[in-house]
């Protein structure tokens, strides 16, 4: 079932969502909901759908980055990102932990700020440990884009949108975005005379 996702300046996205337990993850209702996040993700399309984003306050995530929508970036940009294939996956009741400080800056956006798009700062490499949907502990390590999407989509778990995050004078729309800056290096749109 796809289900409805919520926007920005709906109080759900701003709360901190619980963690559940084995039983509540082995619930029926619970792996219904896991499946129609992915299609919901899947509709949207998009690469991450946290369970806030779909009114429900809890630590639950998916996320799958597709091939097809990396293969309709250009190469330069793929390797810049540092962007892989990721197969469909699920985070439940997840801690995050920066590996390394340093960071990269990219255009972001989120299925939850519909129309929009902003240059964000992430670390570049992660650990995630974690529940998956069966339950078990799972430990995850993800670098370039992979980091990246894991750092957006737990951030929902705590309230956080990534325009908390963002350099706010490159917020713009998709269709601004797309005429102006899609082609641009990161560190030339962010120069302050380039935004204004």
């Amino acid at each position: 079932m796809i289900l409805k996702i919520r926007q920005v300046g709906e109080p759900v996205l701003r709360q901190k969502a619980r963690p559940l337990s084995i039983d509540e993850i082995l619930d029926r209702s619970t792996q219904e909901l896991i499946e129609s996040m992915r299609e919901t993700m899947h509709d949207a399309p998009g690469v991450g759908l946290a369970a806030p984003q779909v009114g429900f306050p809890l630590q639950l995530v998916v996320i799958e980055d597709q091939l097809e929508f990396i293969q309709k970036l250009p190469a330069e940009q793929v390797a810049e990102r540092e962007r892989k294939p990721v197969p469909f996956h699920v985070l439940v009741n997840p801690k995050l932990t920066l590996l390394i400080t340093e960071s990269a800056q990219f255009f972001e956006g989120c299925l939850s700020v519909a129309g929009f798009t902003a240059v964000v700062p992430r670390a570049k490499k992660v650990r995630v440990e974690c529940l998956n949907e069966k339950a078990a502990p799972v430990t995850i390590d993800a670098e370039g884009w992979y980091a990246r999407i894991l750092q957006h989509e737990i951030d929902h778990l705590g309230g956080v949108l990534y325009v908390d995050r963002m350099s706010s004078r490159s917020l713009c729309t998709h269709e601004n975005y797309a005429r102006y800056w899609k082609d641009q290096p990161v560190a030339e749109v962010t120069k302050p005379d380039k935004l204004g």
